[in-house]
């Protein structure tokens, strides 16, 4: 092997190992709460269909395309796009790839950090009991406290932020690697534990019918560009992790039982993740909804129902500490995963830059910590100081999510489709049929990007839209029992913006939370 194909951070132990990295880094929030809402909100088996033609047209090429430049370069992202912006023998501005992908990842790494640290904290309820018992308003309360208190969730923040410095301070071998050979097995196993017990609630059938029974009537062009967006945002396409991931991917592995090395194909690599983040995210609605629907509660997206309607019925339900610490263990998990991945791409360009990867992973840390407290206070003291999109937070979530992970994945596919070198890019894909290459490289040239722009445009327009011209929002669903009349989270939150504080004069079966805005 030659030695410019080495990673100067190391190598992922083997083809399953870098599976399962990339794997941990899609799957994360998004995947537990929104994915399943949103398929059984836009036609069920329907939109499933849709969403995997989404995946195979839009997520597959790009995700290809970024783990193909990592591999070729072998450093951070914004090395790896200098060092084949030279190769290609085209301007160094190629490298604002990379520069926008690593300050994505550390944009996101701020605001996630404080959502994931939710979860933490529900985890510990959960373990502790704090669930049983609960009433609805009970409930709602508990979640309107947490946010409405700065302190708790600095210490959460601070600690969730700890936990995933430690992993990527201890480098790909000692640190990425353990981490995910424990933290994604845990994980699926939780999930098919959660599984096997809805499949024994009464609620299961009508469960599976709200997530896979096939609307079509409910497709139009809205739906389209959600499916597009789910495809491209659960894959963490452009905000440099793939890329990073991709630069520690091994060219060869061990052939069986000992046997000559095999070339690692980055096509069926990627289309195992792919799949793999999928039956997570149906998996995680499998195990969900049937809880819901067999508590008659009513399904509330976002951290409405994970954080106040899925307490409730684990409360109401037998064996619920157990299953609700299982599930809150499982969230914890896929957010770690996640937040390990985006604090990867800035240290290793750190690392590269010649600090020590200990000390560069406490830079970044301490830096996404600090910038992190402005989306803790955006929930309690400064939800009313808005400006732009809303809040400190919703500003954060703006710039990085609707901004600059469509665009950086849009550059990636023109360049790994227009720019790049055709003979190095075929050869680093390694794809043997060539008629599937030309596929790839067709969808990568012309309709990846063409989705992507839909994409990026409908986003901006959604964002930038008056009230009155922008698309109709739905009426916000309850999260209480459906025979409650209490406030609920709008249909398409997916985090939340601040709650206000519960009436003192709630009823028991009601969950007295604040509409939430739509998601950008």
């Amino acid at each position: 092997m030659k030695q410019e194909n080495k990673s100067v951070h190391g190598v992922w132990g083997s083809r399953w190992v870098f599976i399962l990295a990339a794997t941990g880094s899609a799957v994360g929030l998004g995947n537990i709460w929104r994915f399943p809402y949103i398929t059984g909100e836009n036609g069920g088996g329907a939109f499933v269909l849709l969403y995997l033609l989404c995946i195979a047209v839009v997520g597959i090429p790009i995700m290809a395309a970024e783990v193909m430049l990592g591999r070729k370069g072998g450093l951070s992202p914004i090395n790896t796009m200098r060092k084949l912006a030279g190769e290609s023998k085209v301007t160094q501005r190629w490298a604002g790839i990379g520069h926008m992908g690593v300050l994505s990842a550390f944009l996101i790494l701020s605001f996630y950090s404080v959502v994931a640290s939710w979860a933490l904290y529900y985890a510990w309820e959960a373990v502790a009991g704090g669930f049983q018992g609960i009433t609805a308003a009970q409930s709602g309360a508990r979640f309107d406290a947490l946010l409405a208190d700065p302190w708790l969730m600095m210490g959460c923040h601070t600690l969730f932020m700890v936990l995933t410095m430690v992993v990527v301070g201890r480098g790909v071998k000692g640190g990425l690697e353990k981490a995910v050979e424990i933290l994604m097995p845990l994980l699926f196993v939780l999930l098919l534990v959660l599984v096997g017990y809805a499949a024994t609630t009464p609620g299961f059938k009508e469960g599976l019918l709200f997530l896979f029974e096939p609307d079509f009537s409910k497709l139009n062009g809205k739906v389209v560009i959600t499916a597009v967006g789910q495809a491209f945002f659960t894959l963490s396409l452009g905000m440099g992790a793939i890329m990073a991931y991709g630069a520690y991917m091994p060219r060869e592995a061990a052939g069986k039982k000992g046997g000559k090395p095999k070339p690692v194909s980055i096509m069926s690599t990627v289309i195992i993740i792919a799949l793999l983040d999928t039956l997570v995210a149906l998996g995680s609605g499998v195990a969900m909804f049937p809880l819901i629907f067999s508590n008659d509660l009513q399904v509330g997206q976002g951290p409405g129902m994970m954080f106040v309607t899925l307490p409730l019925a684990f409360g109401q339900m037998p064996g619920g500490m157990l299953f609700g610490s299982l599930f809150f263990i499982l969230v914890v998990s896929a957010a770690w995963s996640s937040s390990i991945s985006l604090g990867e791409p800035v240290v290793a360009w750190l690392v590269e830059r010649g600090l020590s990867r200990g000390l560069a992973a406490t830079v970044v840390g301490l830096g996404a910590w600090v910038l992190g407290i402005g989306s803790v206070l955006s929930f309690n003291l400064w939800q009313d100081n808005t400006f732009l999109a809303g809040t400190f937070f919703d500003n954060m979530e703006f710039l990085s999510t609707t901004v600059m992970l469509p665009l950086g994945g849009l550059l990636i596919a023109i360049f790994a489709g227009w720019v790049m070198k055709e003979t190095h890019a075929r050869k680093e894909l390694g794809i043997k049929n060539f008629k599937l290459y030309l596929v790839w490289r067709a969808l990568v040239r012309i309709f990846s990007p063409a989705a992507v722009v839909a994409l990026f445009v409908y986003s901006i327009w959604s964002a930038v839209a008056p009230a009155d011209e922008a698309a109709p929002v739905k009426e916000p669903e309850p999260v209480a029992p459906a025979a409650s009349e209490a406030p609920g989270v709008a249909a398409g939150a997916e985090i939340p913006a601040p709650v206000a504080e519960p009436a003192d004069d709630a009823e028991d079966g009601e969950v007295p939370s604040a509409p939430l805005e739509p998601a950008q």
